[in-house]
Order: structure tokens, then sequence, then C-alpha cells
């Protein structure tokens, strides 16, 4: 699977600095593997209830969980941020250089539970500045169509859609914006 499963903030939420905070996290910690499997559990399970009216099957999702271990996240020229509110890890977005000018989110994630509370647009931010500082110009990204609640949230932020960037399963949607 690829890009995000985030849910938009209400156009009125604003979010409380108090409350969130988003820093950089092992890609293989325990908490980003939690993180990694409550996103792909939800955009895999969405995509099957959608298409074929079941969720995913335990054995593919172990599969496909395993087959994506993160690593491309990881230093010198990745990074993934875990989001936390009131101090809980509650979501998550990958950057990862392309290449000396191009940064690729990733993973964007708030927990369903946790939506509506600001910390998208948090994430989202805390993910520019970190591709700043790896020395992203711009960023781009891959999304699905039945995901609108992330393409509403790109585009609320400055993404604009663009022609395909990648050849991917599941890539239906290509967004980027430019960091200046």
């Amino acid at each position: 699977m690829t890009e995000p499963a985030t849910a938009a903030p209400a156009p009125d939420s604003v979010p409380d600095a108090a409350t969130w905070s988003v820093a950089a996290e092992a890609y293989d910690s325990d908490v980003a593997r939690a993180l990694w499997r409550a996103y792909y559990t939800e955009v895999s399970d969405r995509w099957y209830l959608l298409h074929e009216g079941r969720v995913t099957e335990p054995a593919e999702l172990e599969r496909e969980i395993a087959a994506e271990s993160g690593s491309d996240l990881a230093a010198p020229d990745g990074v993934l941020l875990v989001a936390r509110y009131g101090g809980e890890a509650v979501g998550t977005a990958g950057v990862r250089m392309l290449d000396a000018s191009t940064a690729e989110l990733k993973r964007v994630f708030v927990r369903e539970d946790m939506r509506g509370k600001g910390g998208s647009a948090v994430l989202l931010a805390a993910a520019e500045d970190a591709a700043r500082a790896l020395g992203a110009e711009r960023v781009v990204l891959d999304t699905r169509t039945d995901l609108v609640e992330a393409r509403a949230l790109y585009a609320r932020h400055g993404y604009v859609e663009t022609e395909p960037l990648t050849v991917r399963p599941y890539a239906e949607h290509w967004f980027r914006k430019e960091l200046g």
C-alpha cells in the first residue's frame, strides 16, 4: 500500500500546541511498528472493503506489514516522525529523499480516534520541516482515490495534484509542493 490514510481535521479545528508534539523515531521501534500496523491495517481494510466487501486476510496483512520495513525512512536520507497527543503516540509521517532536492512523503497517518484535533496539520508541518532539513526544495507523494480525507488535507495545505510521478500499485493521485 502507499500513502496516506489521514483524516483531515475539521476546517475550524485549531491545533493545541500544548497537547501535540512531533519527534523523530527509529523506523523499527516498537512505537513505529505499532503505528505502521495500525496504518496498514486501516488502508488495506478500507481498500478490500471497497473493492471486495471484506477486510484483509490475516496472513496477507502480516506478509505485507513485514514486506515494508520502513528502512527508507532512516538517516541519512530519511526520517520517520511520530506525533504524540498528550504524550501518547497517535500518528506518523515519513520523509525520504528521492534526489538532492526532492523528498517523498510517506505513511502520513493519525489514528482514527484522534482525528479532528488538528494533529494532521501539525504532523504535515513537521514533515515539511524535516524535508527542508534534509535539503529538499519540494515534497511529492502519491495516494489512492478512496483516501479522500488525505487528498483534501494535502490540497488544504498547498499541495497541488500533478502528473504521475511513480508507478506503484494503488498510486492513483500524485501531489507536489514547493517548499520555498
